[in-house]
C-alpha cells in the first residue's frame, strides 16, 4: 500500500511540474516553426503520467495578423492560412522523459473530436519565395527539439470552412462531418527534405460522405456521395457525383443560359500533386478518369442571339479561361451518354441528338505556361454511338497557344438506318426520314476560329423523306403531301453514288464562321454544308426547286382561271 501511495504522489508531482513544461514546449515549437506566424493557446492542460495522456482544453491555433501583414508587405506571406478551434485535444501514450532528457517529442496518438477548421486562401505568390532564412522546419525547432514524432492524428467529424479569395469574389465552401487521419508525422534530420511525405506525414487520408451544396447563382445543386483522398497514394476518388439544375420552368424564368446536368458513377485523379495544390491551388496529375454516367445539355428557348464573338467556346481558348491552373496528362472518359436537346417553337416539340456510350481520351489538357512551352498540342480521340446506332469515331488536334484557335479534325460514321435520326429531324427540321441507309460518312477538316476547310463524303441508299407541317389545333405534325412528293421526285438524290460502281459524289467545304457561332455549332454546320449537296438539298438546288414548284403553282392557277373563264362564256 505504501508503495502505491508513493507512486501516486510522485505521479501527482510530475503531473503538476511537467504540464506547464510540455505546454511551453508546444507553444514555443509552434511559434519558432512558423517564424511567429502562428500561435497556439488553450484554457488548461492536464498531464496524466500514469496513463501517458495529455489533455488540452479549449484549444485555439490561429495566425498572428500582425506577423502576417508584415510578411505580406515583404512578399513572404504564405497563400494559405489555417485556424483551428477544439474544445478538447487528447494526446495519448506520450513520453515525457524523452522530451525532458533527450528533447524528443514522441506521441503515439492525437485525437480532436468535432474540431472547427477555417482555411483561407489568398494568392500572394505563384512560386516559392527565396528568403534570407531558408532553413527547414526541423532546423528551426532543432535548438529545442531534436525530433517531433506523432504516430497518428485523428480529426473526427470535422467542420471545414474554406474561403477562397483568389477568384475575385470570395467563395465559401463548407465541408461537414469529414474525417481525417494523418499517419506518421515525423520532423527530423532525415525527413526535413523528404519529398515523398506530405507536410511531414507519411500519409494523410480524408473521407467525406454525403456532401451537397448549391452553385453561387442558386440554379444548380451539386453533390458527391463519398470523397476519399490519400496523399501516399497521390489519389483522389469520388463516388456518385451529380450536378443538377432546378426545375425547367424556374430555370428558364431565371436565366437565358443553356441548362446542363451531369451524373457520374465515379471520378478518379491519379498521381495528384497535393503539395502543389496546397500551395497554389493548381491541379496537376497524370490522369483524370470519369466513368459511367450522362451529360445533358438543353438549349434555352429564351436565349437572345447576339453578335458577341464566341471564340471563347473553342477548346484551345476555353482552357485558358479556367479560373484554376490545370495540368493533366490524360483525361479518360468511359461509358458516358451525351444528349443535346432543343425546343423548336415552330413544331412545339423538343428534339434530341444523342451520343451514347461515349468513350474519349484527352491528351495534354493544360493551361500551364511552362508545360505549353514544351508541348502546345492537345489531342482528343472520341468513340461513340450516334443516336445509339452508328459507330462514330473522331480525332481532334488543337493548337493550345494559337490566338486564332487553330485545330483540325477527321472522323467517320458507320452504317446505320437513317430513320434513327428522326428524334432530331422531326422536331428540329420538321422532316421525317421514311427510308434510307447510311453506308458511311467521312470528313476531314483543317480550321481555326475564322474559317473551316475540308471534305465530306456521304454515302447512302434509298433516301426518302416526308415534309411536315405543324397542326397547332391538334398539337401534332402532319405530312405535307405536295411538298413531300415534290421533294422526293425532284429534289432529293436517293443514292450516293447514283448507281453501283459509279464514282460517289464528294464535296469540298469552305466555311466562314460568323463570330457569334460556337465551336460545336461550327462543327455541325461544316458537316451539314457537305451533306446537303450530297442529298440534293444545297441552296442552289433548293432555290431552283422552289422556283419550279412556285411556277407549277402559278401554271395551275392560270389553268384554273382559264377553265373558269370558259365556263362563264359557255353559261353566257
Amino acid at each position: 500500500m505504501s508503495v502505491t501511495i508513493v507512486v501516486l504522489l510522485v505521479a501527482f508531482v510530475v503531473n503538476r511540474y511537467w504540464s506547464p513544461i510540455l505546454a511551453g514546449k508546444i507553444k514555443n515549437g509552434v511559434a519558432k516553426g512558423s517564424n511567429g506566424l502562428y500561435k497556439v493557446d488553450f484554457a488548461d492542460v492536464k498531464l496524466n503520467i500514469l496513463e501517458g495522456k495529455l489533455i488540452f482544453y479549449n484549444l485555439t491555433f490561429k495566425p498572428d495578423t500582425d506577423v502576417y501583414n508584415k510578411q505580406n508587405k515583404q512578399h513572404l506571406a504564405p497563400n494559405t492560412l489555417f485556424e483551428l478551434h477544439a474544445q478538447r485535444l487528447v494526446l495519448s501514450h506520450i513520453h515525457p522523459f524523452k522530451l525532458y532528457f533527450n528533447h524528443l517529442l514522441d506521441i503515439n496518438q492525437m485525437v480532436l473530436t468535432n474540431p472547427e477548421i477555417r482555411i483561407t486562401y489568398l494568392l500572394n505568390k505563384d512560386k516559392d519565395t527565396v528568403t534570407a532564412d531558408n532553413r527547414t522546419l526541423w532546423q528551426k525547432v532543432k535548438p529545442d527539439l531534436r525530433s517531433i514524432h506523432i504516430g497518428n492524428i485523428f480529426l473526427n467529424n470535422a467542420n471545414f470552412k474554406y474561403y477562397n479569395h483568389a477568384t475575385g469574389k470570395p467563395m465559401l465552401t463548407e465541408l461537414k462531418e469529414m474525417d481525417m487521419h494523418g499517419n506518421d508525422l515525423l520532423i527530423d534530420s532525415a525527413t526535413q527534405t523528404d519529398k515523398s511525405r506530405f507536410l511531414y506525414f507519411k500519409d494523410v487520408v480524408a473521407d467525406l460522405n454525403n456532401y451537397k451544396s448549391k452553385s453561387a447563382n442558386g440554379l444548380y445543386t451539386y453533390s458527391v456521395k463519398r470523397l476519399k483522398l490519400s496523399t501516399r497514394l497521390s489519389q483522389v476518388n469520388a463516388v456518385e457525383l451529380s450536378w443538377e439544375p432546378v426545375k425547367t420552368a424556374l430555370f428558364i424564368k431565371s436565366t437565358r443560359k443553356d441548362k446542363f446536368s451531369l451524373k457520374l458513377d465515379s471520378a478518379q485523379l491519379n498521381n495528384f500533386d497535393f503539395l502543389f495544390y496546397h500551395k497554389y491551388r493548381t491541379i496537376s496529375c497524370s490522369s483524370l478518369i470519369l466513368s459511367n454516367g450522362n451529360f445533358d445539355i438543353f438549349n434555352n428557348p429564351n436565349k437572345i442571339k447576339t453578335f458577341k464573338n464566341k471564340i471563347t467556346s473553342f477548346p484551345g481558348i476555353a482552357v485558358h479561361r479556367l479560373k484554376t491552373e490545370v495540368k493533366i496528362d490524360t483525361v479518360i472518359i468511359k461509358h458516358v451518354d451525351i444528349n443535346y436537346s432543343e425546343f423548336n417553337k415552330k413544331s412545339r416539340q423538343i428534339g434530341t441528338i444523342s451520343f451514347n456510350n461515349t468513350n474519349a481520351k484527352v491528351f495534354n489538357f493544360t493551361n500551364n505556361k511552362i508545360a505549353l512551352q514544351k508541348n502546345n498540342i492537345g489531342k482528343i480521340r472520341v468513340s461513340s454511338r450516334f443516336m445509339d446506332h452508328g459507330k462514330l469515331d473522331v480525332a481532334f488536334v488543337f493548337n493550345l497557344t494559337d490566338k486564332n484557335a487553330s485545330y483540325s479534325y477527321k472522323g467517320s460514321l458507320g452504317t446505320m438506318g437513317l430513320q434513327a435520326v428522326n428524334p432530331a429531324t422531326i422536331p428540329l427540321a420538321m422532316i421525317k426520314i421514311s427510308s434510307g441507309t447510311l453506308k458511311s460518312l467521312n470528313f476531314d477538316f483543317k480550321a481555326d476560329s475564322k474559317r473551316s476547310k475540308g471534305k465530306v463524303i456521304f454515302l447512302y441508299n434509298d433516301l426518302k423523306v416526308n415534309i411536315l407541317r405543324a397542326d397547332t389545333t391538334n398539337a401534332i405534325l402532319k405530312k405535307k403531301l405536295i411538298e413531300t412528293l415534290f421533294a422526293n421526285l425532284f429534289i432529293l438524290k436517293h443514292n450516293n453514288p447514283d448507281k453501283e460502281g459509279e464514282i460517289p459524289r464528294t464535296f469540298n467545304v469552305n466555311y466562314t464562321r460568323p463570330i457569334n457561332t460556337t465551336f460545336f455549332s461550327t462543327l455541325w454546320k461544316t458537316l451539314l454544308i457537305g451533306i446537303k449537296p450530297a442529298v440534293g438539298y444545297d441552296d442552289k438546288t433548293r432555290k431552283a426547286a422552289t422556283e419550279r414548284m412556285a411556277q407549277g403553282d402559278l401554271n395551275k392557277k392560270i389553268a384554273r382561271q382559264k377553265r373558269n373563264a370558259q365556263t362563264t362564256t359557255c353559261t353566257a
